[in-house]
């Protein structure tokens, strides 16, 4: 009986009880996914060129100039609302026009023709651009624009469900419903914040929102092989404890990878500029979050689904107190 009681407390062979607060950040985890929904499909994106439609125009000047200057000179030649964006420095810039109005197609070309003409003439008398400072002029139609992100979408959902049947299959399936939810959760709540922010949505950025899908999916699959690796070992441990073991000994290796990755986007997010910046800031959030919910979202997720569809590798029946 006193072996009993000594056995009961024992303190853990573990740092930090992540699951004393899973209730708590699981609670939080659901809440900022609402939101992040409502955000989506009440403010909507600001969408890039990709998927609105438009036309981009990257100059590059011989002196210093500034974007509100060069928003102003285009605005008095009456291109419209352009949007100008520096790409570091002050002599590069990304200059984005939205699509014209017309009844047919043929006037549409017809009037976008004569805007990029405008904006190029406008450049070359107010600012002395050369032709050859015109780097690149891109258009994208609205039908263009709207296949894209339906692909973009199908990617994405393309996605979850190969994922869902890999975790399936390797593990299963009491750990492939965490995975595929961690994943989503990752996704909303980074689309959620561009939405609240009103940063720009583009192909780029989807790419890095499937990126971030696989370095989330990479530490959560990490943490699931030890969490089966640790099963075994802990008959007649509650399986609060094994998840607790496993998350607290890939604790080291999660901390180092965030940080070197963190690090090299930080990088590219301060210096890089342009598209590279977006990028770099979809991964910073994505990093972040993905971090966190492989520990509070993937792993706890594991107890829920065992109570329906108990894991195999994981210990069961009655547990020692732990």
């Amino acid at each position: 009986m006193t072996q009993n009681k000594r056995e009961i407390k024992a303190p853990n062979d573990f740092k930090y009880d992540f699951i004393k607060l899973a209730p708590l950040m699981g609670g939080i985890s659901l809440l900022l996914t609402i939101v992040s929904v409502i955000l989506i499909l009440t403010k909507g994106f600001n969408y890039g060129i990709d998927f609105a439609g438009g036309t981009e125009i990257q100059v590059k000047f011989e002196q210093a100039v500034t974007a509100e200057q060069l928003r102003a000179a285009l605005v008095e030649a009456k291109v419209g609302d352009p949007t100008v964006q520096a790409f570091g420095g002050h002599s590069e810039f990304l200059i984005r026009l939205g699509l014209p109005e017309g009844s047919t197609d043929n006037e549409k070309n017809q009037a976008l023709n004569a805007s990029i003409d405008r904006v190029k003439a406008t450049l070359a008398s107010t600012f002395s651009l050369k032709p050859e400072g015109v780097l690149r002029v891109d258009t994208v139609g609205p039908q263009v624009g709207s296949e894209l992100k339906k692909n973009g979408l199908l990617a994405a959902f393309y996605c979850f469900l190969v994922i869902l049947i890999y975790v399936s299959i390797r593990f299963d399936y009491a750990y492939a419903p965490g995975a595929v939810l961690c994943l989503v959760h990752d996704s909303v709540l980074t689309l959620g914040l561009f939405s609240i922010l009103g940063r720009e949505v583009n192909v780029q950025i989807m790419a890095a929102v499937l990126t971030l899908i696989g370095y989330s999916l990479n530490d959560t699959i990490v943490t699931f092989d030890r969490i089966r690796e640790k099963g075994p070992e802990s008959k007649g441990k509650s399986l609060g404890y094994v998840i607790n073991k496993a998350i607290n000994d890939m604790l080291g290796r999660t901390v180092l990878t965030m940080g070197t990755t963190l690090g090299a986007c930080l990088g590219l997010y301060l210096y890089g500029g342009g598209v590279i910046e977006d990028i770099a800031f979809t991964l910073i959030v994505g990093i972040v979050v993905g971090t966190y919910s492989s520990i509070y979202v993937a792993a706890p997720l594991i107890m829920v689904m065992d109570k329906f569809t108990p894991a195999a590798a994981l210990p069961h029946g009655e547990a020692t107190p732990a």
